[in-house]
């Protein structure tokens, strides 16, 4: 990493949090993420990568930014880019026309993922870059997709304080509805076919070449060892060790946000997961995390749901509150306000509570660019 640009926690600077401060204390619940989110900025961004300079990266991420409305952030990135620029290094920059295909496919990306498809992915090949340097690339636009949500959503509840005290009456978990709606539901194993989503089990062919794994290092079979236990034998996963450290930290972050025991639960956690996937158009993303919320659930209504219309999706108002707030951070994230926090807070849903749903939309916004945009989902018969 370049030592020179080190930086401290990102996120808090740019949602404007210090020590005190409740929703400052309220992130550190979730410590493991917070670790690993800001090393996977260090590792995106300012360690050396083949083909893709740190100062390209960085003038990257303030275009990206820029576009996405994320002002603190592009100061932040424009900042750290200047600084590149004046310490030049050995690295040899993009020529123009490199840096305007990047660039183009990268607001793609950031500004509406469902576009992306294989010949986008190859203008960049077609621009001399590298499989290894365009996974750099992807994970470090889908990391931006991610921060820029992360820092909407905590200074949106950083303007609402204090947390409110729980609702009396507790309200219903995920996987719990009315007698009435019970008599209807769906079973878990209910196979759903809606608007070209499904909840089948789907696999995934890259647009890349994966690594071969025969062929791989001990650091890079060492992290798809701990990113997932079918990790070697993956397209998916062997297509991101192309970059073993981005891979690494990104798969800590996405385990500490998703599974891990306390704070919301988990069912909810992947209905956002869910939401945000279909409205991105992640057909694969939106099988595996359709599936996962009907274990967790027991039940597929509110799956069909969101298929059909997430933005409506929902059995319960809890689930409601949670698909409505899941599409705003996707769709809107800096325009976040007391609004789109008002169905979560009258549901009782506390800071650390706001946090996890938001970090679970949020990745999702990272999944799905990579998912959707380095490969496509294929049936197991294909």
């Amino acid at each position: 990493m370049n030592d020179s640009l080190s930086v401290p926690d990102v996120i808090d600077r740019a949602a404007g949090l210090a020590p005190g401060h409740p929703v400052f204390d309220a992130r550190r619940f979730r410590a493991t993420a917070l670790t690993h989110t800001q090393a996977s900025h260090d590792a995106l961004l300012l360690e050396p990568v083949s083909g893709a300079p740190v100062a390209e990266r960085l003038r990257l991420a303030r275009v990206v930014c820029e576009a996405s409305g994320a002002a603190t952030l592009a100061d932040h990135y424009g900042k750290l880019f200047a600084q590149a620029t004046a310490h030049p290094t050995p690295e040899e920059g993009w020529s123009a026309s490199t840096t305007e295909a990047v660039h183009a496919w990268a607001r793609l990306l950031t500004t509406d993922p469902r576009r992306g498809d294989r010949q986008a992915l190859h203008s960049l090949r077609d621009a001399g870059l590298p499989d290894a340097a365009i996974v750099a690339l992807a994970q470090l636009v889908a990391f931006l997709s991610y921060q820029t949500r992360v820092v909407a959503g905590l200074r949106a509840l950083a303007r609402w304080q204090p947390s409110p005290k729980p609702v009396a009456a507790e309200p219903e978990a995920a996987g719990q509805t009315s007698a009435k709606a019970a008599a209807s539901t769906p079973a878990s194993t209910d196979v759903l076919r809606i608007n070209g989503f499904t909840n089948e089990t789907l696999q995934w062919r890259s647009w890349l070449h994966p690594v071969d794994v025969q062929q791989a290092t001990p650091e890079q079979l060492a992290v798809l060892d701990e990113s997932h236990p079918q990790a070697r034998t993956s397209e998916y996963y062997l297509t991101l060790v192309h970059q073993p450290r981005m891979l690494q930290h990104r798969s800590a972050a996405y385990n500490a946000i998703m599974y891990a025991p306390g704070g919301l639960p988990r069912a909810e956690r992947e209905l956002g997961a869910m939401v945000v996937s279909v409205t991105n158009g992640c057909v694969y993303c939106t099988s595996v995390h359709a599936q996962r919320y009907a274990q967790l659930a027991r039940r597929t209504d509110t799956v069909a749901q969101v298929f059909t219309d997430p933005a409506t999706a929902g059995s319960t108002p809890r689930e409601q509150a949670v698909a409505r707030f899941a599409r705003a951070v996707t769709l809107r994230p800096e325009s976040l306000g007391e609004a789109d926090l008002a169905e979560l807070r009258g549901q009782g849903l506390s800071d650390e509570d706001v946090i996890d749903l938001l970090h679970a939309v949020a990745i999702f916004g990272w999944a799905n660019r990579l998912m959707h945009n380095l490969g496509e989902a294929v049936t197991n018969s294909a």
